[in-house]
């Protein structure tokens, strides 16, 4: 399961996320989006925890949480769904 984090800091990096998430155990991956003309952040960002156990904790104990400035938005990732339209990428949107 991939966890999204939405309504993130633009000054948050993938070095803050994963000292945040480790607290909860190993973090497999951290994905923090820019934008494709700017190089800008786009203010989510989606982690995978190890072990999937412990990524009910993090959502319960994370989400409403103050985080450099801003009220975190944690919850379970959703699969992309296909619109039909050109972008056959497929990946993970918010929950």
């Amino acid at each position: 399961m991939t966890i999204y984090v939405g309504n993130l800091s633009f000054q948050a990096t993938e070095e803050d996320l994963q000292e945040v998430f480790a607290e909860y155990g190993e973090v497999s991956r951290i994905s923090l989006p820019t934008d494709r003309e700017t190089g800008r952040k786009r203010g989510f960002a989606f982690i995978e925890m190890k072990e999937d156990s412990v990524e009910d904790t993090v959502i319960a104990e994370l989400d409403g949480a103050e985080w450099l400035g801003r009220e975190l938005r944690v919850n379970k990732a959703k699969p992309r769904e296909n619109s039909g339209g050109g972008n056959r990428r497929g990946g993970m949107r918010a929950g």
